[in-house]
């Protein structure tokens, strides 16, 4: 590549860096919002007409996927089996023991976030909390590589690896993704690789981490909305999802959640050590 030519992946200058920060910090306050919100009885569309005002009204920015390839809706909101990309429906009513993924973006200033979180209903199984709770682990593990230097394959292969150990499957059929002015930008962010392979990470580089864990098989199916995915055994999955700016010294979780503070400080401290 000639030494003049642009690199593929854009690099965030210090003013968009912040930009992209007070993005990310006004979607975490949509989950702070919502934590009192989902429960048994609520429907996803009311969930996503709920997020939808508070979005619009209450922090002044734009639901990014509204009208994003013809996506007619604020979230992504994808109950126990749906891996992703459910749509809001009034007919569906969260239950007692569901589990549901809310991913939800946000556009402030020219820059998007985007970001998922899990939710579990007051009697969920012990099998679907364990699936929730080790995807959730899993996404912390890919974060604690991300640094310069690092390679993507790093981050695939601690989240894959950590998954596998606990036996369950790593959907593979979708990925994190560069984000910034445009929702999608380069790179692609996949959850298993080999380590110390792929892209070598850059302070300004731009992307979430998004991971995706079957209870069953890898294996998905696209219904025929053109939207929801599904696994194909009909067994559980469970998705999170954060937007991270990788920084001179490691990286900044830009939609990172208060309760997550600790989690972060403990994260670091590690990587000084």
């Amino acid at each position: 590549m000639p030494s003049n030519a642009r690199p593929q992946v854009p690099l965030k200058t210090r003013a968009e860096a912040a930009a992209m920060r007070h993005s990310g910090a006004l979607l975490a306050q949509i989950f702070a919002m919502l934590d009192d919100f989902v429960r048994p009885g609520v429907s996803t569309m009311a969930i996503n007409d709920r997020v939808e005002d508070f979005i619009v009204n209450e922090l002044q920015a734009r639901p990014a996927s509204k009208g994003q390839y013809g996506y007619a809706y604020v979230l992504n909101s994808s109950v126990n089996e749906v891996v992703c990309h459910g749509v809001p429906d009034t007919r569906q009513v969260l239950g007692a023991s569901d589990i549901v993924n809310l991913d939800i973006t946000l556009e402030k200033n020219g820059f998007i976030s985007d970001s998922s979180k899990m939710y579990m209903m007051p009697d969920a199984n012990p099998a679907a909390k364990a699936l929730v709770q080790t995807c959730y682990q899993a996404l912390w593990r890919g974060i604690d590589q991300v640094r310069p230097g690092a390679r993507l394959g790093d981050i695939g292969h601690a989240i894959d690896s950590f998954a596998r150990a606990k036996g369950y499957a790593v959907v593979e059929d979708y990925c994190g993704h560069g984000i910034g002015r445009e929702m999608h930008e380069e790179p692609q962010v996949l959850h298993f690789g080999r380590p110390g392979t792929g892209l070598q990470l850059r302070p300004g580089m731009c992307f979430t981490i998004e991971p995706m864990l079957n209870q069953g098989s890898a294996r998905t199916r696209l219904l025929k909305d053109g939207w929801t995915v599904v696994t194909r055994d009909k067994k559980l999955s469970a998705q999170w999802e954060h937007t991270l700016l990788v920084t001179e010294t490691g990286c900044e979780v830009l939609t990172l959640r208060a309760e997550e503070k600790p989690l972060l400080q403990g994260l670091q401290s590690a990587q000084r050590g």
